[in-house]
């Protein structure tokens, strides 16, 4: 076992590392740049290094300064979180040089899952049901629409190393087609320095649910059930639950035979995430492998009794996985509580928390990093918190949610609590008929 983790993250993601690595009794380094001095992860861990200013590509994107950081307090492993360097296969690919072992993918796995393009390819080889499309990178407008008409309207364009929506298009014909191409090949060429697009069929009325993996050094990967995740605002999630209202015990056995062998196909080693679109007749197709652990990962773990971090820890200390799959024994859910005010178009609202009240009782976990005085930093994402609730039905979850919401008091800023609560409310939410689609249509003026 390791003697000593460098989390390469802040905020609350970090603190549940070090959590988990304190019950292990592993010793663990925290990294901060200047305006995260008097964040929690800094204050709970062993020690803590600087790494440089506010902006990510000088601190937590600048993979010299945490070697650095590394090699001063003689951490033998590093463990990336979610975000930032989690998925750079620079960066596990110079942890490998160091001699330092990287709680993540190998760089050939992030590489192999991380070009959009590529892992569709790969998947298909693996025998893994994949959305009809292009094969591989499309060369002009010509060949998308040749495609376009064979496969039938409407398609996607997408970025092949997109992310967050960035670099994507829906097109519903051979007129649209033009604009959609140079309008994703633009964003996606500013936001990547990759402008490469391909095209899927664009399903209707899908749902977004994801299998968690797990796999070890032999090749050997289980599965832990799903999350569905199809309530987003512009591809970024706001809601997680686990079992998903759409699931029979016929679709988990087939997705998460899938997914499993979407791991073993790439000899996948750790903690990842297998997403899946699942239209209205229950067909599901691959669309991404995330090589990281999940903002969501906690409503797993809630429902199966399984520490998602130490898994990951033991897997890349050498331990075998027992094979064995995970299924739900309870409902969870996970409102992620934003920085945010979503009267106005979500805008990020950072500042001054001036008085602080989790909520807590039977069934109710909040994973936060933030604390009354504490000011939240505008250079990083709005998330500030994590409600996660558990109970024996999806009806009782909900009950629950709503009173844990209505307890959770945070002053000195806006947040997207006031959403989530009328979203508790919201009537097609609670009968599980949802789509990704559903905050097209969701009222946001009267919160």
């Amino acid at each position: 076992m390791f003697k000593k983790i460098l989390i390469a993250n802040r905020g609350e993601i970090a603190l549940r590392i070090i959590r988990t690595c304190k019950e292990m009794g592993v010793e663990t380094v925290a990294v901060y740049s200047t305006v995260d001095k008097d964040s929690l992860h800094v204050r709970f861990a062993d020690e803590a290094v600087c790494i440089g200013p506010p902006p990510s590509n000088l601190s937590y994107l600048n993979i010299p300064h945490i070697m650095s950081a590394a090699e001063i307090t003689n951490a033998d492993a590093i463990h990336p979180g979610y975000g930032f360097l989690a998925e750079n296969a620079e960066f596990s690919r110079v942890c490998h040089e160091h001699g330092i072992k990287f709680i993540g993918a190998s760089p050939k796995m992030i590489n192999l899952m991380g070009d959009k393009a590529t892992a569709k390819d790969t998947m298909k080889k693996a025998g893994v049901p994949t959305i009809p499309g292009s094969d591989g990178l499309l060369d002009s407008i010509e060949e998308g629409i040749k495609i376009a008409k064979k496969i039938k309207y409407p398609v996607i364009l997408k970025a092949t190393a997109g992310g967050g929506g960035k670099g994507m298009r829906i097109v519903k014909s051979d007129k649209e087609f033009k604009k959609a191409w140079d309008d994703a090949k633009m964003e996606a060429g500013a936001a990547f320095g990759n402008d490469g697009l391909y095209l899927e069929k664009f399903i209707e009325e899908p749902r977004h649910v994801e299998i968690q993996v797990v796999g070890d050094k032999k090749g050997k990967a289980c599965h832990l059930s799903e999350r569905d995740c199809s309530i987003q605002r512009r591809h970024q999630k706001l809601v997680e639950e686990t079992p998903s209202p759409i699931m029979t015990k016929k679709l988990r056995d087939e997705m998460g035979a899938a997914a499993i062998k979407a791991a073993e196909a790439i000899k996948y080693e750790g903690a990842g995430t297998v997403e899946f679109l699942v239209d209205k007749n229950k067909d599901f197709y691959f669309m991404e492998m995330n090589t990281r652990i999940q903002v969501e990962h906690p409503i797993t773990e809630q429902v199966t009794a399984f520490d998602l971090i130490k898994e990951q820890i033991k897997v890349a200390a050498g331990i075998e996985i027992s094979g064995k799959n995970y299924f739900p024994l309870l409902y969870s859910m996970e409102c992620r509580i934003n920085a945010e005010d979503p009267v106005n178009g979500f805008r990020p609202s950072p500042g001054k928390i001036t008085n602080l009240h989790l909520p807590g009782g039977q069934g109710v976990r909040v994973d936060s990093h933030v604390y009354a005085g504490y000011s939240i930093p505008p250079n990083y994402d709005s998330m500030i918190a994590k409600l996660i609730v558990s109970a024996q039905s999806r009806e009782e979850v909900i009950v629950r949610m709503k009173r844990a919401l209505e307890e959770f008091v945070i002053e000195g800023i806006k947040t997207t609590i006031p959403f989530h609560l009328k979203l508790m409310d919201d009537n097609e939410f609670n009968s599980g008929k949802f789509t990704t689609a559903f905050m097209d249509s969701f009222d946001l003026n009267d919160l």
